[in-house]
């Protein structure tokens, strides 16, 4: 059933006449222009979306949904995106909810509609450094509901961890405030539960104090290859918690905008971020940098505010299709597995093969538990392709192909954030069994008419468990 056949028996104008925010239906531009997901490949034809302009709107949306046998789905930037059948869903927008203010003592208060980018815009003329991801143009909500890996996570662990509080909307339509001292167990979920237990309106976060780093990325051409992924792969393992890094196989095209040390080849970028003296980073860094001879990039001192130039992650909309693994270990069997099918030598379709070093403080536990599970691995595999004709057999073929050259070392577990699946296998992969458990029994307490949307695979997938 699609959407357009379920409009005109949805009252919708009696949902725009209670909110302050607005309705967008089926075919105008806003309602085209805010469904977009970021991965092209994704299709997202919601019943409505709804703009909201505060938290009493969010509230008035999960309760019409409940009214009339909807449910509710949020997006702010369309990052994480999965293709499903939207017929019934009003889409929760909440770009609308761009409050933002930082307390120069060292926390911040931040709408559900803020982008990393502003945070860093305010927030480090300070001196204070907001735990971002690499990515600085996701939004602040979702990726601390994820948990959240950064460029410094090694130094100061999830971001999540960082978090002071939440304002949300649960399923059954009331405003609560989620800390370690209210809503205990919401707050729990709220911190890798992506959006089980409800939506987020407001969050308030902890600012580190810190107004630069050592860091950057260096680039290496086709012939370093090999042996810079196998410097990393031994240098990283014994990496002091002042370093965090990740290495990338990169499969860049000859197009406007790429540089020509990296168009139509395959290179390696190195990518570091050092806090402390950057002395002391210099010399961390050296062994790696005398694996080969750079091509483009470098190191040096520069404002946290830049540190989203250290990944320079893509921004724009995209048709991809990407995968995800946590690895317990790098020996130098998987480094020459992994080059085998991704290497210079290699006939591999994927644009980027990325490895991020974990460890350090992102594998102690905080202080209040949360969601966020799986602290102890040790790198996470990240692949990204073409997934559109004529690249997408090859794309999906070269997936496989890591895939299965990766799989002595590959975890059965995975992360919230880097894999957007709602498959029940892969959400048990997510949250192993006991937190998985804990997630839908919080939904059927906070949501009893199943009005949350990201609550339903939760909910499927602990049934799958009996």
């Amino acid at each position: 059933m699609t959407a357009s056949s379920l409009r005109p028996e949805v009252p919708l104008d009696e949902l725009a006449a209670q909110l302050t925010g607005a309705v967008h239906a089926g075919g105008s531009p806003e309602y085209e222009r805010l469904s977009m997901p970021k991965n092209l490949t994704v299709t997202a034809e919601p019943l409505a979306v709804i703009a909201v302009a505060d938290a009493k709107d969010v509230a008035s949306v999960v309760r019409f949904a409940a009214q009339h046998g909807l449910d509710v789905s949020v997006q702010s930037t369309g990052h994480g995106a999965t293709s499903a059948d939207l017929g019934r869903t009003l889409l929760v927008h909440t770009s609308g909810l761009d409050e933002l203010t930082v307390h120069p003592e060292g926390w911040a208060r931040v709408g559900a509609g803020v982008l990393w980018t502003r945070v860093l815009e305010e927030a480090t003329p300070h001196g204070l450094a907001p735990l971002a991801g690499s990515a600085t143009s996701v939004g602040v909500a979702g990726y601390l509901t994820g948990g959240g890996l950064g460029p410094v996570s090694r130094t100061f662990g999830v971001s999540a961890d960082h978090v002071r509080a939440f304002e949300l909307v649960t399923g059954d339509g009331e405003q609560r405030r989620a800390s370690a001292a209210e809503n205990p167990d919401l707050f729990w979920a709220l911190r890798g539960g992506k959006g089980t237990v409800g939506i987020v309106t407001a969050v308030e976060i902890d600012l580190i104090p810190l107004r630069e780093i050592y860091g950057g990325a260096v680039f290496f051409g086709p012939e370093d290859v090999p042996s810079v992924l196998g410097r990393w792969a031994e240098w990283s393992r014994e990496l002091p918690d002042a370093a965090t890094t990740s290495v990338a196989l990169l499969r860049l095209p000859a197009a406007p905008g790429v540089p020509e040390p990296l168009a139509g080849r395959c290179t390696v970028s190195v990518r570091f971020a050092w806090v402390g003296d950057p002395a002391e980073g210099e010399r961390c860094v050296a062994p790696m940098l005398a694996a080969g001879s750079p091509v483009l990039g470098g190191l040096a001192v520069m404002p946290y505010g830049q540190i989203g130039t250290i990944h320079n992650d893509p921004e724009d909309p995209m048709p991809v299709r990407d995968s995800f693994a946590l690895l317990d270990d790098l020996p130098p069997a998987a480094v020459e597995a992994l080059l085998a099918v991704a290497g210079p030598d290699a006939d591999s379709a994927l644009v980027a093969v990325e490895l991020r070093c974990l460890g350090g403080a992102i594998a102690r536990p905080p202080e209040t538990p949360s969601a966020f599970v799986h602290r102890d691995a040790a790198y996470t595999l990240f692949t990204v392709g073409i997934a559109a004709p004529p690249a997408l057999a090859a794309t999906l073929a070269s997936t496989e192909d890591v895939a299965a050259a990766t799989a002595p070392w590959r975890s059965a577990d995975s992360l919230p954030n880097f894999e957007a699946s709602d498959a029940p296998a892969d959400l048990l992969r997510k949250y192993g069994r006991a937190t998985l458990t804990r997630l839908a029994e919080l939904a059927d307490r906070y949501d009893p008419a199943a009005v949350i949307r990201a609550a339903r695979p939760v909910r499927a997938a602990r049934e799958g468990l009996n």
